[in-house]
């Protein structure tokens, strides 16, 4: 008996659509090619702001795949297809503000023998066997956010702490929990995602750098140590 598959759910498309849209942005990057490197000066403008306020990134964040999808993904009516386009713009242009000045890729796939989830990526900023309080409150305030531009200002700050530490995050992963978390009791799967993979951390070959703990601590998270590749 043939097994049908079920079509892709629309956060699954979500997260699909990511992974495809900043895998090449970020091989460019890292090969400093100047037009990925110029794309990602121009995608750093929108962290944290909606996406209808730069016109600009539409041509960067190309979403017609959920438009017309294939045919292992089921069709997103409006109201699905606002809520991932703007889930999409979010995680895209905090992956581009995480990316700034790091030689490695900062976009890493979620995976069993390394778990890259945002939970994870805070646990990972503390000392192993301790729990760093300002830290774990940020992520307990960007869980609380009430709406989602509220939301990407306050992963904003946390991704500024991740880039300095040069910890990854997987955005693909990301952008489907910010779909997911735009939906009526959405923010509790959400929370309860990023808690449980900050409970479940566990690298013993992570180094935490001395850094961390201090810049997590204050409320400024304003990063001017480094310089672009693209000073615009």
């Amino acid at each position: 008996m043939t097994t049908v598959a079920a079509p892709l759910t629309p956060r699954n498309q979500v997260a699909r659509l990511a992974a495809q849209i900043v895998t090449p942005l970020q091989q460019g990057y890292v090969a400093d090619r100047s037009p990925d490197v110029a794309a990602l000066a121009r995608l750093r403008r929108g962290a944290g702001r909606e996406a209808g306020q730069l016109p600009d990134l539409w041509s960067l964040i190309d979403t017609s795949p959920l438009h017309v999808p294939p045919d292992d993904a089921q069709p997103l009516n409006e109201s699905e297809l606002v809520r991932a386009e703007d889930a999409l713009h979010v995680a895209l242009t905090l992956w581009a503000l995480h990316q700034q000045s790091r030689p490695s890729g900062m976009h890493q796939a979620d995976r069993k023998d390394s778990r890259r989830g945002l939970g994870t990526a805070v646990r990972r900023l503390m000392k192993p066997g301790e729990i760093d309080e300002p830290l774990r409150k940020r992520l307990v305030r960007a869980g609380t956010a009430p709406d989602l531009t509220s939301l990407a200002q306050r992963l904003r700050d946390i991704v500024v702490l991740l880039r300095r530490a040069d910890i990854p995050l997987d955005y693909a992963l990301l952008a489907g929990q910010l779909y997911t978390w735009q939906w009526p009791g959405g923010a509790d799967i959400v929370r309860r995602e990023w808690g449980g993979s900050f409970h479940a951390w566990h690298d013993k070959d992570t180094k935490r750098p001395e850094s961390a703990g201090s810049a997590a601590a204050g409320d400024d998270t304003t990063d001017t140590t480094d310089i672009d590749k693209d000073a615009s």
